[in-house]
């Protein structure tokens, strides 16, 4: 419990649920249909070789997944248990770096890292913890060459999965929470901190000058968000149909998506 003082809300909330928290999410296959589609646009953006920075990395299940496959990765993450867990699945692994930072701060790895790093990622709605995007934006281009990809996947504003999920459990407001503005209160093993559904605008508003925009797709279209878990776990079959459409639809249907993966690629704009 001492570990947290002094932690932001929303690290020491994570950082309460890090020991459980692949027990937790691991074996929902919803994440699992989820983090494939992210993967799948991960291993384009990043080629064998690649060395990229995740935002928010958490336990380190997509880092070790590229580790595996010949990228090099910086995990960082604001909670010091997530780091702290991340580095034991790193250990011995070539290309394998964790720093304690958060989103806002990227800017201080400036001279603790080698420069420039080929692309970014951040997955799963780190980035919705973060009230003002500006200063990560900022941070950010610091640390990229001209030209590296940045994906980011955050919670989308409109998702039907989680309308008809939680109006089927007689929550609606739940189900239509993501509509609101600002900042919305969230709660994580026993700890309150905001979240902040960020709108495309928004995004690519705080994005530039540094960034350029280049593409969207949605994530868990049709495949359901969490809050079906653990019901659609028990239905493999139709999970795998849902699948089937979130390739086919990802694109013309991104808004749609239980989270959405943005693209974009660091442009010339000084860095400061």
């Amino acid at each position: 419990m001492s570990g947290m003082q002094g932690l932001p809300p929303a690290a020491a909330a994570f950082d309460a649920i890090a020991e459980g928290f692949d027990a937790r999410f691991t074996p929902w296959l919803s994440v699992a249909a989820q983090r494939r589609a992210v993967r799948m646009a991960l291993a384009r953006a990043f080629p064998p070789g690649a060395r990229v920075i995740e935002i928010g990395g958490g336990t380190g299940e997509d880092a070790l997944w590229l580790l595996e496959r010949g990228r090099e990765v910086l995990l960082t993450d604001a909670s010091p248990a997530m780091v702290r867990l991340s580095g034991r699945k790193f250990a011995g692994r070539a290309g394998a770096r964790t720093a304690l930072c958060a989103a806002e701060d990227l800017a201080g790895l400036a001279t603790r890292i080698s420069l420039p790093l080929d692309g970014a990622f951040s997955n799963f709605a780190a980035l919705n913890c973060v009230g003002d995007l500006r200063p990560f934006a900022a941070g950010l281009a610091t640390l990229l060459r001209e030209g590296a990809p940045a994906i980011l996947v955050m919670f989308g504003r409109s998702c039907p999965g989680e309308w008809v999920t939680e109006m089927a459990r007689g929550r609606p407001a739940e189900a239509f929470r993501r509509l609101g503005t600002g900042n919305r209160p969230a709660r994580l093993g026993g700890r309150t901190f905001n979240v902040r559904y960020h709108g495309r605008r928004d995004i690519e508003g705080a994005m530039a000058p540094w960034f350029r925009p280049d593409g969207r797709l949605g994530v868990g279209v049709f495949v359901p968000p969490s809050a079906a878990e653990p019901w659609i776990s028990g239905h493999p079959r139709l999970l795998d149909a849902f699948e089937r459409l979130d390739r086919v639809f990802a694109g013309p249907l991104a808004r749609l998506g239980d989270h959405i993966l943005y693209r974009f690629v660091r442009n010339g704009a000084e860095a400061r």
